[in-house]
This record gives C-alpha cells, structure tokens and sequence, in this order.
C-alpha cells in the first residue's frame, strides 16, 4: 500500500512584495535586522507574511546571503580624501538598505581579471563604481554577466547602466565666474596630467569660458590628483605669479597641496596676490588653515541617488536605463 502525500507550495518573497505592494527588497529589508524600512511599509509586509504563510528561512538566507545582499563598491584613488568620505556615504547607505558593502580596488594598475572574479565569485547582488580611474572592463564585464550596475562620475560606458555624475560644466562654469567677479583677468588653470571624465570636463568648461569672455589662460598639468602634485606644481604657478591674479584648481586634495606650496615654500600670499577655487569642497577644505573657496559636489546626493538607481535596477532589471546629472554649488570661502 503506498502513501501520497501533499506539501504545500513555498510562498516566495516575490509573492509577499506583490500582495503587500512593495518592492522585493523592501520585503527583505523587512525581515533584516538594523534595516531601514518605513513602518507603515514593515506593517505591510508582515499583514501579507501572515495572510501567506511566509517564512524567512534562515538556512535558506545564510546559504543565498552572498546573492541577496552583497554589493560590490569598486573604488580608486582611496588616498584622496573625497574618495574615502564618498565610499564611507555608501557603505552606511547600502546598510540601511539591506546590503552588505564590499570594497574593491579599482586603480589602474589592479588586476582587473582578479576584480571580475571577485565579483561573480561573490554572486553580488549589484556593483556600484564609484569614479572614472577603475577600468571599463569592470563594468562591461559586469553588463555581460547581468549583473545591476550603477556608476557614479564615469565616462558614458557605452553599454546601457545607470549612472549618477555632478554637473562638471556647470563648476567650471561657476569657478570662472566667481575669478571674475573678484577682478581676476589674467587667469590660470591647474590639474593632473591624466584627467579622468569629469575632471577633465572641469577644466574644459573653465576654459571655454575664459575663451567665450577673451581672457587668456595658463594651463599647469601635473602628476595626479593629489596633495603632492600640488605642492610640485606650486613652483610653476609661482614663477607666473606677476602675469596670474587668479587660478581654478580641479580637485581640491591638489588644491591644498597648491596653496601650501604657494605659501610656504614660495611666502605668496593668498588671496592677495593670487585667488585660488578648488572643487569637490572635501572637509579639510573648510580648516582654518586653509578656508579654500570651492565648488561643492555633494558627496551625500551623489551616494544617496546611486544606491536608490541600484535598488530600483535590482528591483526591476528592465527599467530604462537613468542619467541623473545633480548641480553642484559655489562655497566662498577665503581663498
């Protein structure tokens, strides 16, 4: 005599989304300690757990856990203060959502074959590249792979991913006006010798307005974006101080290290004999020692936009693809 038995068919955490009229990863930030979650939707999501007899199967989760909740933050230059704040905005932004961040090393020297099968060896959930120095093949790898990806200030990679920059026309715009406003005429603009997208986007805006307003500009490139290379590059700035009233810098790290230079290895003084406009408003641009006036990108806006781009991609990976382009603004400071 044989026996048939009947189980009852797992109710997934698809179906509570839908019965409770949210998104699957509200579903899941739901039942994740420490997760933010509003509470009319948390009330939602447990009314429809009940009606459904769903269960979070905590095996289950353990086992998926690299899948369901992991994101990839590749990142460079962590050396640059920006960086740092900025991977430290999404690390506690994918938290609140139910991620658990993981950092990788995007520099142009990394291997990228060693960053991809990171990547997929860890089944993330989605990857979030975080400037324009990791290389392309990250995120066409990514694509490929179908894996949600969202950059932020990265050249158009061609394939079809959400991606979140600042307005670099706009600060160039805005570093130009400024100059001129406090009477600069003979200008100068100071930045890495390999630019990436968006701060090589500064400095093109800044001079097709010094050229639209015929003003002459020098242009001084050095090294990277970095305190050392501003420090170097000070001594050129200041052998042209006599012909210069006033100078956009395109990354504020190089700044610090350009107005330290100028004041202390060359006694100019600044603002007096020169003005000075960094751009990306890092903290330290706001110590008494420095008081640089700066175009601010919000590093808060861009980290918030970028893991809200990704949540929606995971959510629904047949979304159109998002552009989001956020202003940036002018911070006087004393410089």
């Amino acid at each position: 005599m044989s026996e048939s038995f009947s189980t009852k068919p797992k109710v997934t955490s698809f179906e509570v989304a839908q019965k409770a009229g949210v998104s699957r990863s509200a579903v899941s930030r739901t039942f994740t300690d420490g997760a933010s979650v509003s509470k009319e939707t948390r009330e939602k999501v447990i009314a429809a757990a009940r009606d459904l007899g769903y269960r979070v199967n905590v095996l289950a989760r353990s086992l998926n856990r690299r899948r369901s909740d992991l994101v990839g933050v590749v990142a460079a230059d962590m050396d640059n203060p920006f960086r740092a704040e900025q991977v430290d905005y999404l690390s506690r932004l994918l938290l609140q959502q139910g991620f658990r961040p993981i950092l990788l090393r995007g520099d142009p020297s990394a291997d990228v074959s060693a960053i991809i099968g990171q990547l997929l060896q860890y089944s993330v959930a989605g990857v979030i590249v975080t400037s324009d120095t990791p290389p392309q093949q990250i995120c066409d790898e990514c694509h490929a792979c179908g894996v949600p990806l969202v950059t932020i200030n990265k050249q158009d990679p061609g394939s079809p991913v959400d991606r979140v920059q600042c307005d670099f026309e706009m600060g160039g715009r805005l570093a130009y006006e400024h100059l001129r406003t406090q009477g600069c005429e003979r200008l100068a603009l100071v930045t890495p010798e390999a630019a990436s997208f968006t701060v090589a986007g500064r400095g093109k805006a800044f001079l097709a307005h010094c050229k639209g307003g015929g003003l002459p500009v020098e242009v001084f490139k050095q090294g990277r974006q970095h305190y050392d290379a501003g420090r170097t590059v000070a001594a050129q700035v200041a052998d042209r101080w006599n012909d210069l009233d006033g100078v956009f810098c395109t990354g504020d790290y190089m700044a610090l290290g350009l107005l330290d230079g100028l004041r202390q290895d060359h006694g100019l003084r600044v603002p007096e004999d020169l003005r000075l406009i960094g751009f990306d408003d890092i903290q330290q641009a706001a110590w008494a020692a420095y008081d640089l006036t700066t175009i601010r990108q919000s590093r808060q806006d861009l980290s918030a936009m970028a893991v809200e781009l990704l949540v929606r991609r995971i959510d629904d990976p047949l979304l159109a693809p998002q552009v989001q382009i956020l202003p940036v603004e002018l911070v006087v400071r004393k410089t």
